[in-house]
């Protein structure tokens, strides 16, 4: 058994999450003195978002150094204290990799860019103008406007999936593999226990750079998600090559004993799997289908079935992320919201696989409500009206008062005017049924429980009505190994209650909310709420 099965993932948004200093951005030292409250809360394993220089065109996922640190952040002898730090703690630590794009300021970029003959031009993707002078292709940023942008130097057009600041690297290239294969022998020997690569479904493209197919009207003016997904992206995602990068990743994890974390932002669940089926590429895929479930019952319950079944424990199940909204704003909001996330939040905990909160999660935080001009996503920014993803973004929250314990100084971006002091750490900190404790509990008694540690097998106990269960059973099941987690989707009615019929006797070991009760082999759940029993062996 790996290291990380059953574990509990956190996301760490790095400017957001603690500043130490005073300048209004989070840091490494802000990071590694709030450690112990993560291993309170009961996470194990810890995820921090790029902290390497950066221009900060995109927050940086555009890197100028993979192998060096922001100043702004910290030191390369700052990750060393904080990963040893960690350990000490009982926590695991994987960093962020950016192989799909570096900055346009790297030092290889800015070589390529100088001339046609330049050492590292074909590090990078370069190709003619079409016939008519326009871009080669008619392929999309993610970020609004064509993938391609035309230097007048060379008289050829440069990719960019994201913004024109990250330029895509050529994987086709095999001193680009190689520096790679570098670059994570070295953090790894670091110490760092393993890496989430970013976009990690995009490192390969069509050789031929086809077209992609029309499948819906394109509008310039759209906010660029609609503009992304008025092609079918046949050609510049998910190609089969991309597989063969992370089976020689593989090996450089398998002598540090790394992870290697995907975000593979595919929701076809066929296409997903093959990252990780094979067991000699990427460990663990996010499966961010679960980010995009409404509250509804019908989505739900087939989903995670389908998910199960094709990775089991080798997918992660987020929360949330920084890319997306918080859960408890996608079921509704306010109370009613942070309810139904820590409910939904108890079942993904009771999966296969690796479950994983997004700082703040464990709060109860919705969307942090911000004004226009505030604005920093380049999302936003650049594509006036679009909806970045700055409301995921804003500053945690530690204890009440002007800077909530983030910062002594101005936070680089608002907290939210929805904001309150009940919201904060202190707070929420040793008072029964507050989001906080209720997530804290949680985990500890998802600890507790051996079928939800690793190894056990799957079964789905409905199939129809408003309650979906599971029930996880170890080969050889003694205390804690047979186990059912069981989620009440409701319908907007407060006072229902529906009854779940066990497979057994046993007892009622968590709640998400109050009212639930456990009657001889009958589970009665109010409405938005989540249980776990433990059945007698």
């Amino acid at each position: 058994m790996t290291w990380w099965q059953g574990m509990v993932g956190y996301e760490i948004y790095v400017r957001s999450f603690a500043d130490s200093d005073g300048d209004g951005y989070g840091d490494l030292p802000g990071i590694r003195a709030r450690l112990p409250y993560l291993a309170e809360l009961g996470v194990e394993l810890v995820w921090i978002t790029p902290f390497y220089p950066s221009p900060q065109a995109d927050h940086g996922y555009d890197v100028s150094d993979y192998l060096g640190v922001e100043p702004a952040y910290g030191t390369v002898d700052d990750v060393a204290k904080l990963v040893d730090d960690a350990h000490e703690l009982g926590l695991k630590v994987v960093v962020d990799l950016v192989p799909n794009h570096s900055s346009s300021e790297h030092p290889w970029f800015v070589d390529a860019r100088s001339s046609k003959d330049a050492r590292h031009r074909d590090w990078y993707v370069w190709r003619d103008p079409a016939p008519d002078g326009g871009p080669p292709n008619n392929w999309v940023s993610h970020f609004g406007g064509p993938a391609w942008t035309y230097d007048e130097t060379s008289g050829q057009y440069y990719m960019h999936l994201f913004l024109p600041e990250q330029p895509d690297l050529n994987w086709a290239n095999d001193e680009v593999r190689a520096a790679f294969v570098d670059i994570l022998d070295t953090w790894f020997s670091r110490g760092v226990d393993g890496m989430r690569i970013d976009v990690a479904h995009s490192l390969v493209e069509d050789a031929e750079y086809r077209d992609n197919p029309v499948i819906a009207p394109y509008d310039p003016t759209a906010p660029p998600r609609e503009r992304f997904e008025a092609f079918e992206h046949l050609h510049d995602h998910d190609q089969d090559g991309v597989l063969d990068i992370y089976r020689e990743w593989n090996t450089v994890a398998a002598k540090h004993h790394a992870l290697l974390l995907g975000e593979v932002y595919i929701l076809e669940t066929d296409r997903l799997r093959r990252y990780v089926e094979g067991r000699d590429g990427l460990h663990l895929a996010f499966a961010f289908a679960t980010l995009h479930a409404t509250w509804d019952v019908e989505e739900i319950r087939p989903l995670l079935a389908e998910l199960v079944e094709a990775g089991g424990e080798h997918f992660a199940w987020p929360l949330g992320s920084h890319d997306d909204p918080r859960a408890a704003a996608r079921f509704g909001g306010g109370e009613v919201g942070a309810r139904r996330a820590l409910a939904y939040f108890t079942l993904l905990c009771a999966l296969p696989g690796v479950p994983f909160l997004y700082q703040g999660d464990e709060l109860g935080l919705d969307d942090g409500e911000l004004e226009d001009d505030a604005a920093q996503d380049p999302v936003a920014v650049r594509n006036p009206g679009a909806r970045g993803r700055d409301p995921v973004r804003t500053p945690m929250l530690w204890e009440p008062g002007p800077g909530y314990g983030f910062t002594t100084g101005t936070p680089w971006l608002p907290f939210g005017a929805n904001r309150r002091p009940e919201d904060t750490v202190a707070a929420q900190q040793g008072v029964p049924g507050s989001p906080l404790e209720r997530t804290r509990e949680l985990l500890r008694v998802r600890r507790s429980l051996p079928a939800l540690r690793g190894g056990a097998g799957s079964r789905w106990l409905t199939d129809a009505g408003p309650v979906v269960a599971i029930e996880r059973v170890l080969p050889a099941a003694g205390d804690g190994g047979r186990v059912v987690a069981a989620l009440h989707v409701g319908d907007g009615d407060p006072d229902a209650v529906a009854d779940l019929q066990l497979p057994g006797a046993g007892r009622l070991v968590y709640t998400s909310a109050d009212g639930a009760s456990l009657d001889g082999t009958v589970l009665h759940l109010p409405a938005d709420t989540a249980a776990i029993v433990e059945l007698s062996s």
